[in-house]
């Protein structure tokens, strides 16, 4: 497994501001493959409150509630830094015999011989196995040395995160407030602290950016509320513009995609990183199985089982988190009326809610072994 970023710099607490929300059913994965352990820094989500408004007008009547302990499951998900879920794989590889992190280094040239595709790395060294699964990115170079074009979009839209203190808990509860520049998420952390992911129009995100300290925290204000006391910004904020992309193809012979690779989504539904866990699950759960029958995991009639099981997924979830986008981020009256209204139907349906809460802890469909919690 080669990794172009060196280990030291990608765990550093400055190198990434973003959390992941784990679903459920990662988790079950994260615990199947003995990651789980490592992950002391979780914070469970015990309820979702979903609302629509705009600053400076009261928010709708109608809002979206989910709480965990309808469907059973101890919480809806997780919420983790992202350098903390690499310290957890990094610990978790270390451990683990047969698999060795070449970093930092990349793959510059990938070459397909009869039986075996050669991977040359950027120190020049040659590595020769049955298949090359890439996983490196939105922009994955790996995908564009294969030919697999992509169809894609950016979002007129950036994404802000920082992380912000309260002076109240949350009580491990997420809100997802739908602004009319995008969703503005504050996703609990451990103590008085939540993880903000604010959606802007690219036209004002760098001003706000450039705010001082008391200027950032003022407009953070007016966005976040009271409900959690008085707020402030805790260290340094980052900012990504946000894009939407699905490969043309997840395979050739001897080659995978996974991942961003494979798909980038918009981060209303907090769904990407849980997309592509259960690609490398599905993608082990099919080559384990050709391995179990004696056949040759590179072929491309292998490759296509994985394909044919998740591209549709795949493009199903982006589609969907792309109309969400596009629904919720504006400020069209006849358009906010309907939204609203359904944000109330769903929540008065028992079903109806806790079916979007099963699908938001990943527990819909068919699902690999490991998000199950078994074997692969």
């Amino acid at each position: 497994m080669a990794d172009v970023a060196p280990p030291a710099r990608v765990l550093e607490p400055r190198f990434d501001g973003r959390v992941s929300a784990l679903a459920y059913a990662s988790v079950r994965m994260l615990a199947a493959l003995g990651v789980w352990q490592h992950l002391a820094h979780a914070q469970p989500i015990h309820e979702i409150l979903v609302t629509d408004g705009a600053i400076g007008r009261a928010p709708s009547p109608f809002s979206l509630h989910f709480d965990s302990s309808e469907v059973g499951t101890g919480a809806l998900g997780h919420i983790v830094e992202n350098r903390h879920i690499r310290l957890a794989l990094y610990e978790a590889v270390a451990a683990t015999a047969n698999l060795a992190l070449i970093a930092p280094n990349a793959v510059r040239n990938v070459t397909v011989e009869a039986g075996s595709a050669v991977a040359t790395l950027g120190d020049g060294q040659a590595i020769a196995a049955p298949l090359v699964i890439a996983a490196d990115g939105r922009a994955s170079p790996l995908r564009e040395q294969a030919g697999i074009g992509k169809v894609g979009w950016s979002y007129p839209q950036t994404g802000i995160v920082a992380t912000v203190e309260h002076e109240k808990p949350h009580n491990g509860v997420a809100y997802e407030h739908f602004l009319p520049s995008g969703p503005f998420a504050i996703l609990p952390l451990p103590g008085n602290r939540s993880s903000l992911v604010w959606t802007e129009t690219k036209t004002k995100a760098p001003g706000l950016l450039a705010l001082d300290e008391a200027g950032f925290n003022a407009e953070l204000a007016r966005r976040f509320g009271d409900h959690l006391g008085a707020t402030k910004a805790d260290g340094p904020r980052w900012s990504y513009p946000l894009s939407f992309h699905i490969a043309r193809d997840f395979v050739r012979p001897r080659f995978a995609l996974a991942g961003d690779a494979a798909h980038g989504i918009h981060p209303i539904a907090g769904q990407g990183l849980n997309l592509g866990l259960k690609d490398a699950a599905a993608l082990a759960e099919v080559l384990l199985d050709a391995a179990r029958l004696g056949q040759d995991i590179g072929a491309l009639d292998v490759l296509k089982r994985y394909e044919r099981w998740r591209r549709f997924d795949s493009f199903t979830l982006a589609a969907s988190t792309d109309a969400l986008n596009r629904l919720f981020s504006n400020d069209i009256a006849p358009i906010r009326a309907i939204r609203d209204l359904g944000l109330g139907i769903v929540d008065s349906i028992g079903p109806a809610r806790r079916f979007f809460m099963r699908h938001a802890g990943g527990d819909v469909g068919k699902l690999p072994r490991l998000m199950k919690g078994e074997a692969a």
